[in-house]
Order: structure tokens, then sequence, then C-alpha cells
């Protein structure tokens, strides 16, 4: 898969290079800020990958919601701990949800050998 011709790797890289970049010339944002936005991107492309494989998109999802997260507590939101579990709590239930609807079973239920019962004489 490719990403404007490059491996999203690289892509990846070429974010984290500008952010550092940017702060390097004037955006005032500290070092554990600049990981969170770059946790943040990876995450972002963890979905785009996920969702352009079909594969792994619900976990994507949660991770992308706690790298989010994460940054929002680095630029300055006071949630306790109870505030943060709850809504990663209500992220992973809905995603779990949603992916309740996108799986099937591999086989067919009439596929499936039921076992029998054998009279004890």
């Amino acid at each position: 898969m490719k990403i404007f011709g490059r491996e999203p790797a690289a892509v990846l890289a070429l974010f984290a290079i500008l952010v550092k970049l940017a702060a390097a010339f004037g955006l005032d944002v500290s070092a554990d800020v600049q990981a969170s936005i770059n946790a943040v991107a990876a995450a972002f492309m963890g979905v785009f990958i996920a969702a352009v494989t079909r594969d792994g998109l619900g976990a994507a999802i949660v991770g992308f919601a706690q790298a989010a997260l994460a940054l929002a507590l680095g630029l300055g939101l006071h949630w306790s701990a109870e505030q943060q579990a709850v809504v990663l709590t209500a992220v992973t239930l809905v995603v779990g949800m949603w992916d309740r609807t996108q799986v099937t079973a591999p086989v067919p239920a009439s596929a499936v050998n039921k076992p029998t019962v054998t009279p004890v004489s």
C-alpha cells in the first residue's frame, strides 16, 4: 500500500520531522507534546491502513482514541483517571458493538457437527 507514492512508515517519518521542525522554529510545545502528536499521527495512520485493508479496524480505532486522549491530556485537558476510563470504555463498547455487526462465522451453522448423545444401555 502506498500513500503519495510512499510507504506509510515514510509518511509518518516525514510527519514526525515536520513536527520537530515546527517546534524548532516557533511552535511552543514540549517534547512530551511532540511525542503525543506523533503518537496520534501513528494511530491515525493505523486507522487509515486498517480501513483500506479492511483488517483490524476496531482495534485501530480504539488505539487512536487512546492516543488522542493522551494528546489532549498533554495539551492541558484536566480529566480524572475515572473520567478517562469511562470515555475509553465507552469507545471500546461502541467499537465492539459495531464489530459484532461486521463479523460472520467462517462456516454456516448447519455445517457444524452437533454432538450426538449415545443412549446408555
